[in-house]
């Protein structure tokens, strides 16, 4: 047996394949545990599963206070200012403020292996620091620099820091720290990510870890209509600035013949008659119920679409969602629409030629099974199992 530690940063998408994995290596008589922010992780994590809390906030005070100050500032960027948000204010910052907790938990578990997701940056920094093997967990195929790429003086502003971090933890300043030497775990594969270059051999396409395992979210499948169904959501943490998307929405598919199964914020609305609402959907449960999605193109809703060769109408809002959407239209298994300037025509048509044109759910076909070839969370399992002593 193995002890393997997960560490991850303090995003619900970023927890959510671990889970799955960790699961994996349970099975095989491995023990698991998890570092990041509490309230971030027991709100995805069974009860069953070892959290090791990163203890205060650098300033002594909770951690919540520090995710309620970047949640709110999330709500006020998008395009390509959440991305420098993203990196300026809180993937940088994190890396430092949650090192002195990442060796807390390192002492404390005495891991064999590290599985560090690639925004971790402190979990790549300890395992560093004590020798440890680890491999990256990429999350979203969208990595860094290519998610920068429009961005140069801000990539070059989080180079320069992540080399200066290096250097003053005594490391060698490593051009991609968060990239891991020996295992690069990537969850999607070439035909979504698009990987026209061959990777490095150390780089593993294992495509999406589902979890069978996942919170109890009450729906009313009795008000589930006959005929075309379409699920629509924004994600986790994007539902609250949907107002105009939403309105944009309910103009455009409520002239369609066709259910809209669409998870909102209660407080918004009002909605058409072919509209079914929720504060919170069973995603994964209602897949194999609808024909089409409309999303934000969140790495994970995405991939989660795709295992079931639903097509999708993606609007990407911020972060790594433009990169995502644009993976998705140049596979062919989905169109893109503007989330900033929603327009009610613009939305019927496309989510009209993703119903109507086989191609679409041809190429949602051809993802998925390149997904099931890419073995998930086993597979991961199998590559983490490679790094033991």
């Amino acid at each position: 047996m193995a002890r393997v530690l997960f560490v991850v940063p303090p995003m619900t998408g970023h927890v959510q394949p671990t889970l799955a994995v960790g699961d994996a290596l349970a099975s095989r008589g491995h023990e698991c545990a998890w570092v990041g922010h509490e309230e971030i992780l027991k709100r995805v994590l069974p009860d069953d599963l070892r959290i090791l809390a990163l203890g205060a906030a650098p300033d002594g005070g909770p951690w919540r206070e520090e995710l309620e100050r970047i949640r709110d500032r999330a709500q006020e960027v998008r395009g390509l200012a959440g991305l420098k948000f993203l990196w300026e204010e809180v993937l940088i910052p994190l890396a430092q403020s949650t090192l002195p907790g990442v060796r807390a938990a390192v002492e404390e578990f005495e891991p064999d292996v590290m599985a560090v997701d690639q925004q971790a940056f402190a979990g790549a920094f300890a395992a560093r620091e004590k020798g440890l093997p680890w491999a990256t967990l990429a999350t979203t195929s969208a990595d860094r620099q290519r998610s920068l790429a429009d961005l140069p003086r801000v990539l070059d502003w989080t180079e320069e820091r992540l080399a200066q971090l290096q250097v003053d933890l005594g490391l060698e300043p490593l051009p991609a720290p968060e990239n891991s030497p020996d295992c690069v775990l990537v969850f999607s594969t070439a035909a979504l990510a698009g990987a026209s270059d061959a990777p490095p051999a150390t780089t593993h396409f294992v495509g999406p870890a589902l979890s069978e395992r996942r919170p109890l979210v009450g729906f009313p499948t009795d008000q589930l209509a006959s005929g075309t169904r379409v699920l629509a959501t924004l994600g986790t943490l994007n539902g609250e600035r949907g107002g105009r998307f939403f309105q944009a929405m309910a103009e455009g598919l409520g002239e369609m013949d066709l259910q809209v199964i669409l998870a909102a914020p209660s407080d918004l609305g009002p909605f058409p008659a072919n509209f079914l609402v929720r504060p919170f959907l069973p995603i994964l449960d209602l897949l194999p119920h609808v024909s089409a999605v409309v999303c934000h193109g969140g790495h994970n809703t995405v991939c989660e679409s795709l295992s079931f060769a639903r097509p999708l109408v993606v609007a990407p809002i911020k972060d790594d969602q433009p990169v995502v959407a644009g993976q998705v239209v140049d596979c062919g298994a989905g169109l893109r629409v503007s989330f900033g300037r929603p327009r009610a025509a613009h939305l019927k048509q496309a989510l009209g030629r993703v119903l109507e044109e086989p191609g679409f759910e041809e190429a949602a076909a051809q993802v998925q099974a390149s997904f099931h070839q890419a073995g998930g969370a086993a597979r991961a399992a199998d590559h983490l199992e490679g790094l033991l002593p």
